[in-house]
């Protein structure tokens, strides 16, 4: 099956390129490293010519919530629109579990535009809600990081493995078109200070970590509002497992 990439060059993307051929699928991506501009809407039609699945997996670059939204939607409307105009049997939409429960961040924003969107759309969808990948705490405390103190929300999250995300992806691309797909999650439930400052000791980094609600993450992520439904799909990489292969990986780059 011929499986177009949108984000092919990020890191969730890539992964799933990697994914797809393991499932035995043609993979083909979608970005600009690729000749394709989605926010503008060039060369999507080329792409998609013998489409018959697009994953969409983009990102968008840091802005506030109108800025993300209107990014969103100008490269999630192109890609339907090339994507009915190609005859794409399948979008495959990759979201955020409980993003309409709660404010949170502008790319929560972006992601519920992208959601109204794709299940308003023509094309047959899935959505595929996951959890804050592995790496969320490390970004979270690199966002706030000031004179070498960083200050994050202490949240229960999670957490899943983002070559995990990437196997799921590839699956349901393979597959019919379900709508929402169930939750998907790590194995295991994490506090996000505890998550940084693991991951900065196997990444061998000085890092001083203040919890704080006064960080960009605010009280509405308190409590229980991140984790999976209770039918949540669990993916087997444990965030231990995670960090050994960061350390081996830091202990060969040196």
């Amino acid at each position: 099956m011929r499986v177009a990439v949108a984000g092919a060059s990020g890191n969730i993307g890539s992964l799933t390129m990697a994914a797809l051929r393991r499932h035995g699928h043609d993979p083909v991506p979608l970005s600009r490293s690729h000749g394709v501009d989605l926010v503008a809407g060039r060369g999507l039609d080329e792409a998609l010519t013998g489409v018959d699945v697009v994953v969409d997996a983009i990102s968008a670059p840091p802005a506030d919530r109108e800025a993300t939204a209107a990014y969103f939607a100008a490269a999630t409307g192109n890609l339907l629109r090339a994507e009915r105009d190609a005859g794409v049997r399948h979008h495959v939409l990759l979201s955020i579990v409980e993003v309409h429960r709660i404010a949170g961040t502008a790319h929560y924003s972006g992601k519920r535009e992208q959601e109204r969107l794709v299940s308003a759309g023509d094309v047959p969808w899935t959505i595929v809600p996951v959890t804050q990948f592995f790496d969320f705490a490390l970004t979270v405390a690199t966002w706030t990081a000031r004179d070498g103190t960083a200050y994050l929300a202490p949240l229960l999250i999670q957490p899943i493995a983002p070559a995990d995300v990437a196997e799921v992806l590839a699956e349901v691309a393979g597959g019919p078109p379900q709508g929402r797909h169930r939750d998907v999650a790590g194995p295991d439930r994490q506090d996000l200070v505890d998550m940084a400052r693991r991951t900065h000791r196997a990444l061998g980094r000085e890092m001083r970590l203040v919890p704080t609600w006064e960080s960009i993450l605010g009280p509405d992520m308190a409590g229980n509002v991140l984790l999976p439904g209770p039918d949540a799909r669990t993916a087997p990489t444990t965030f231990d497992d995670w960090l050994a292969a960061q350390e081996a990986e830091q202990a060969r780059a040196r």
